[in-house]
Order: structure tokens, then C-alpha cells, then sequence
């Protein structure tokens, strides 16, 4: 469809805007040092266009007018937040106005727009769109049209017949036999594709579009009608297809899947990044981590009382398997990597945050935030060349991207500052753009 972005307002609470002077230099800031898993001493770092330039314990001689200056006042600075499993658009809609045939373009973007600019304050720099229409999102956030995170898109799923992408109404017959497209296919929402050829052509068309990596379902999912959370679906030679020809690309495959049976398929296939895995086993797990498979896993919430009976009934082997999948993946050092995976239900995406906290149960404060930074972004990364944002990103470096919180207080003693990013975060840089500072600023 010909998408038509609106403009987004959005709020910037300095003299800063978008059109960004050349160098800012953050002083008196705590860094977050991994290795210690501790603040290190009182720094300054100079970012100058898009990146860090240098980093300091000692004064930062700049020369020149078009300068800002910010005193960190000894608050901690963090790399952006990264969710690796976002939908940008199926978040940000239910199920009903995604598919309702009166729904408008400029209804859908202006929701969708409105919901990445959020996302942005709530300090989300980076995120992997693990599936939908989003290279129209992409592009107006590029261009600085509306605010968002950088977003790594995969583009419309790539589902079997009957599979966790195929999400054709009762009455939408198949393409196949009936020539016809369905509406979920025609909004770029998925490609139903069957069989090496048609997986290839899939691959290939979201490639075209821009794609940094490749989404295929390989097993049952719970907010799909006619899949059952057990199937195994594509078989070994249909995703070795989809393995090739991202793969030709530079790029690579990450598939939804949560069984054993489903995962040991994906690897063997070559597919480099499993997508949810609640009701792995052991042996599975030993595998990701021998392989050095990526698990990217999600912390989902109870069912409530408005959420459909089967999808209720479809969720329970997954939300049982959180407890143990978690810790037993730590302890065989399979590389983890955390998203939220909102679909469908937009009144979450305000607790984004809050989800993060909830990792505590496994981890410690600096496991956490080590993996919503650097690790995620390390995640985000292996789309290599086809990697639409080419820099370093989830860290404090020099020469990585400026992405950058201020936050007030030591999130390493105290992770729920994050959850209340209104007031805890006093500055949010994204590209070395400002786009959120409360403090006062000297020129």
C-alpha cells in the first residue's frame, strides 16, 4: 500500500533541536564499566556529529563556537536502551484495527508514529522489528520526519501455509489456488510462502525493501489462529533456502520457535538467532550455546481476563517454561539476548520499561543492563553489511554511535530508576541528536 507519513510533534525540552549543533560535551558523568560491574571514576565525553569522539577523566579542550557543554553533575551516563524483539507496527495497533477494512493509512501511521516517538523517550535508541510493514516507519524516522529509535527492519514475516504468519480471515482462500493475496500479504504484514522457490522470492523481495535480517516462522505460535504451539513448521530443505539467500546477502535468518524439535531444525538449517525458546530443553540449549546461537528471549506477563480462551490455553506451556528456560540457559552460556515482543496489545508498550526489572529474578543488575545495551546491540549487529546503521552501538566508546541516557542515580544498585524514564532520565541522545535534556546548558 502507498503509506503517507503525517508529522508527529514531539517535545524537546531545550533550546536543542533536531537541527543539532556540532559537538556536545558531557562533563562530570559516571560510566557504566562492565568488567567491574561498577561506576567508574568522574569522566567527560565529547560527542561530536554522530558519534563519541573522545572520552576522558581529564578536561576536554574544544576551540570553536558551535559547542554546547553539559555538566553531568557525577550522574551516571548509559548507552540507549535496545529491545531486540519489538513489532513497531503490530505493537502499536490490536488485531481488530489492523485488519478492519474501514481503517485508514493515515489512522494506522499516525498511531504507529505516535507509539515510536514514546518509545524514544522512554530511552529505546535501537530496536530489531522482528516482523511487518515498517520501511515506511524506518524511513520518516531516518529523514528526522518523526522521532524514533533506529530500527533494524526485517519486513513482512515469512510463514507456511497454516503457519504463525498466515493471518488470512476465514473467508480469504489461498493465493495459490485462488490467485488472490491476502489482506495481511497486500499491507506487507507477511508473505505466505510454501516450498524453496516462493521461500527464496520472499527472502529476496524483503531484502529488496532493505531488510538487515530475515524473519521465518518455525514453529507454532500463540496469537495465530490455526497453528497449534507444537508443530514444527517449514521443513530442513525450505529454511537451508531462506539460510542461502540471506546469507548471499551478508545477512541472516531469525526464526519464531519455542519447541526443541522446531529449534534443532532452525540450527541445523543454519539460522543464527532463535526467537522466544520458553519450552527448550537442555539438550537444546547445549546446542544453541555449542553452536553459538543466539536466544532471544522475552520475560512475558500472566495472562489477563481480556485475552482470548485459546490464545489463554496456547500460552501456558510458554509462560511455564520462563522459569526454567532463563536460568539453565545462563548457567550453559548460551548468548542471551532480551525484547519484549508486544503484538497486538498497545496499552503494554507503556511498561516497557518495567519489563526489564522483572530479569531480576535471574540476573544481577549488571547481567541486566549489560544485556539491554551492549549485548543487544551486539545482537543487532551481525546483519553485518546489510546492517542499516553500520556503527557500534550499545556502548560507551569512542567512535560508537551517540546514543546516550543521563541517568539520575546508579542504575547498578538501583534498576527501577530505569522504569521511570519521565523523571529519571535527565538526557536522551540519540545520533547525537538531543531530544530530551533537563539541565541546564552552557554555550
Amino acid at each position: 500500500m502507498k503509506l503517507k507519513f503525517i508529522a508527529v510533534l514531539f517535545f524537546i525540552s531545550t533550546s536543542i533541536t533536531i537541527a543539532q549543533t556540532k559537538q556536545i560535551l558531557i562533563e562530570n558523568v559516571r560510566l557504566i564499566d562492565h568488567k567491574t560491574a561498577a561506576l567508574t571514576e568522574p569522566m567527560n565525553v565529547l560527542v561530536s556529529g554522530q558519534i563519541i569522539q573522545k572520552i576522558s577523566s581529564s578536561a576536554i579542550a574544544v576551540n570553536g563556537l558551535d559547542i554546547v557543554k553539559i555538566n553531568g553533575n557525577g550522574k551516571t551516563l548509559m548507552p540507549g536502551l535496545i529491545d531486540a524483539h519489538v513489532h513497531m507496527v503490530f505493537g502499536s495497533l490490536t488485531m481488530a484495527q489492523m485488519m478492519a477494512p474501514n481503517t485508514s493509512e493515515e489512522a494506522l501511521i499516525n498511531s504507529v508514529g505516535i507509539s515510536a516517538q514514546q518509545m524514544l523517550m522512554r530511552g529505546f535508541t535501537s530496536v530489531r522489528d522482528a516482523g511487518g510493514p515498517i520501511f515506511p516507519l524506518k524511513l520518516a524516522i531516518d529523514k528526522g520526519k518523526i522521532a524514533g529509535p533506529r530500527i533494524w527492519p526485517s519486513g513482512a514475516t515469512i510463514s507456511q501455509t497454516a503457519g504463525h504468519g498466515d493471518f488470512r480471515t476465514p473467508d480469504e482462500r489461498s493465493r495459490r489456488f485462488f490467485g488472490k493475496p491476502s489482506r495481511a500479504e497486500q499491507l506487507g504484514a507477511t508473505f505466505i510462502a510454501d516450498g524453496r522457490d516462493e521461500i527464496l522470492t520472499a527472502v529476496r523481495e524483503n531484502l529488496r525493501f532493505g531488510a538487515s535480517q530475515i524473519k521465518l516462522m518455525a514453529g507454532g505460535g500463540t496469537s495465530s489462529a490455526y497453528d497449534p504451539i507444537d508443530v514444527t513448521q517449514y521443513t530442513l530443505d525450505e529454511m537451508k533456502a531462506a539460510v542461502e539467500a540471506a546469507e548471499d546477502w551478508g545477512t541472516y535468518v531469525m526464526v519464531h520457535a519455542y519447541t526443541p524439535r522446531a529449534v534443532q531444525r532452525a540450527v541445523e538449517a543454519g539460522v543464527k538467532s532463535i526467537e522466544h525458546g520458553q519450552m527448550l530443553d537442555e539438550e537444546t540449549l547445549k546446542l544453541l550455546a555449542e553452536k553459538n546461537v543466539w536466544l532471544s528471549l522475552q520475560n512475558l506477563m500472566d495472562n489477563h481476563d481480556n485475552m482470548d480462551e485459546q490464545r489463554k490455553e496456547k500460552r501456558k506451556p510458554v509462560l511455564d517454561g520462563q522459569d526454567k528456560v532463563w536460568p539453565l540457559a545462563k548457567r550453559l552460556g548460551v548468548k542471551l539476548a532480551w525484547g519484549t515482543d508486544f503484538l497486538f496489545e498497545p496499552e503494554l508498550n507503556k511498561d516497557q520499561n518495567s519489563y526489564i526489572v522483572r530479569l531480576q529474578k535471574w540476573f544481577s543488575n549488571a547481567e541486566i543492563l549489560k544485556m539491554i545495551t551492549q549485548d543487544n546491540g551486539e545482537l543487532l549487529q551481525l546483519s553485518g553489511l546489510r546492517s542499516p546503521y553500520p556503527g557500534k552501538i550499545g556502548v560507551i566508546e569512542e567512535n560508537a554511535y551517540a546514543d546516550l541516557l543521563l541517568v539520575d542515580g546508579n542504575p547498578l544498585k538501583d534498576l527501577s530508576l530505569i522504569t521511570n524514564p519521565e523523571k529519571n532520565f535527565l538526557l536522551i541522545m540519540k545520533n547525537g541528536h538531543v531530544y530530551k535534556n533537563t539541565i541546564k546548558i552552557k554555550k
